[in-house]
Order: C-alpha cells, then structure tokens, then sequence
C-alpha cells in the first residue's frame, strides 16, 4: 500500500503523474479547499508536500498523527512550523540546490531589465517612439553588485556578476569560508557601496523589512534594488517612498509582500519591474525538485538518511 501523500501547492501533470506513481496523494492546493482536507485525511496522511510560502502550521501537524515527512519543494521554508515538526520527530526537508541556477537566471533578467528600462523600451517601440527622444540608461557591466545572501543563490548571482565584469561584495548573517568576495558587515553599508543591491536571503522573522529606508537611502538616487527571495524582506512603504521621491533610481522585484496580489502602490510607478514569483520556475527547475522530494521520500522509506535536511 502507498503511503498518503498530502500536496498543498499546485503541480503540473506531468509533476502530479510521477508523485502520484509512488504515493496516494490528496491534492489540496487551493487554500479553500485545504482545511476540508486536512480534516478529512489527516489520520492518514504520513507526508505533507508545501513550499516556503505555503507552509504547514503547528495546528495542521499535529491533524496528522501519523505525519513523519515534512517537505518543502524549493529551498525556502519560512513558513513551516520546524520546530514544532522536530519536536513530534518528523524529519524535515526541502529542496535546496534544484531551482538556484533558474532563480540567478531571473535575477539578471530583472536587473538588466530595470536598468535597461525593458519594459518601458518595448512600448516605446511599439509606439513608433525613437530612441533619439529616450533618456539614455546605464551600462549594467564594470558596476559594483551587492548581494545580500551568499547561499546557493547567491554564489551564482555572483557569478554571473562576474562574467558581466563587476566588482561584488555581500553581506550574510556571518562571513562565507572559502568565499574569494568581499564580505560586508551590514546590508546599509554594502548598499552604499554598490550601484546594484540583489536581495537572495532567506525569508522570515529574521530578515522581515531587513530592505528598508535606511538601506534604500544608503543605495542612492543611482541604485537599483533587485529581490528574488521573499516579499517580507523589503518593506514596501519604504520602497514605495523611495522610487516616488528619486530615493533609488529603480526596483526589480519577483516577490512582494501580500502575495499573490501586488501592492497596488507599486503598480503605477514607471520605475519599478514586477514578475509574479517565477524566479525559480523552469520544466528544469520543476523537474529537478520533484526528483528531489521523490529521492528523499525513497530514502526515508528505505531508513537512510534524507538528501537534502532542513
């Protein structure tokens, strides 16, 4: 008999087909239709499919007496409840290293589109406007990149920071061994220094508005902020306050917070780019984290150690 499976974030079917080849799944993406779920298959379900900003609440866990595998199908997690989970000895995983080098990609497509002025480009073009009458905009090669996060993400936005000839530094919660880059002691202080700030940092309580006036002030009326890590790190009154008053000169952003609704202040500003949390979706990148959760799965099934442990 398959063990029970509950997933509570949308998959494609070619996604649905390979789990549900292994597992018998409850599919409960829709948020409505998720506590009916819960209640009516909790005694069964031994593994509980989500990602970082869906979650799993402590309320929802112990629903499910026989939950022993917890998995978040990207690398964030920010809205499990871990501790709760380790405390009932449910192992916990997540998907790290699967979507990194799609979510570095996406990260320089809105850094040059923002200081390129894409979008802005695009309709000017199909406005029969010509480029003689257009503000020139900024070279992004031989600038100074800041990142804010040096995990996996964030070494591969330096590297392809490097292979557009910048000079990087970052900032994390400590020095990376082995790192080559500069580190920085604060994110105010690597924003003054950089003409472009990309946020790949971890969300939750630790980093909420950790982008706010100060280091937005700090980046300067030539900045431009890119976030490809979650809306709760940049606070959006702040944003809004800065692109409004000239603060920072533009905003590329792929996550924001009130998702899946952008806040409308940001929505009128010419300044800003906006993309509705697809940093890390790709057919690759998709693949690669099922083929993940199904490699953890059988390894926890089997006794062995998980691949990837939160």
């Amino acid at each position: 008999m398959k063990p029970y499976l509950l997933v509570l974030i949308h998959l494609n079917d070619s996604s649905r087909a390979r789990i549900e080849a292994e597992f018998d799944v409850v599919y409960a993406p829709d948020s409505t239709k998720r506590p009916s779920a819960v209640a009516a298959h909790g005694a069964d379900i031994r593994v509980v499919l989500t990602n970082g900003t869906t979650g799993l609440s402590a309320v929802e866990i112990d629903q499910m007496p026989q939950l022993e595998l917890l998995c978040a199908l990207g690398a964030g997690y920010e809205n499990l409840a871990v501790e709760h989970a380790r405390s009932r000895g449910i192992v916990l995983v997540n998907g790290v290293g699967t979507n990194d080098q799609c979510v570095a990609d996406h990260a320089f497509a809105l850094l040059l589109a923002v200081v390129r002025d894409v979008p802005q480009l695009d309709q000017a073009t199909r406005r029969g406007v010509l480029r003689d009458t257009l503000p020139l905009r900024p070279n992004v090669s031989g600038k100074r990149l800041g990142i804010v996060g040096l995990g996996k993400i964030g070494e591969k936005v330096a590297r392809r920071g490097a292979g557009f000839d910048m000079e990087i530094n970052y900032h994390n919660r400590k020095p990376r061994d082995g790192s080559l880059l500069r580190y920085v002691d604060s994110v105010a202080e690597l924003a003054q220094w950089s003409d472009f700030l990309i946020v790949t940092t971890p969300g939750g309580a630790g980093t909420r508005h950790l982008i706010g006036t100060q280091v937005l002030e700090s980046l300067g009326p030539h900045g431009f902020l890119v976030n490809v890590s979650r809306g709760s790190v940049v606070d959006t009154a702040a944003l809004v306050q800065a692109l409004t008053a000239g603060t920072i000169a533009g905003a590329a952003l792929d996550v924001y917070e009130g998702e899946p609704h952008p806040p409308e202040t940001l929505l009128s500003l010419r300044n800003v780019v906006l993309t509705p949390h697809v940093a890390g979706r790709s057919p690759e990148a998709i693949i690669a984290s099922v083929t993940n959760f199904l490699g953890n799965a059988a390894r926890h099934f089997a006794g062995e150690p998980v691949l990837t442990p939160i």
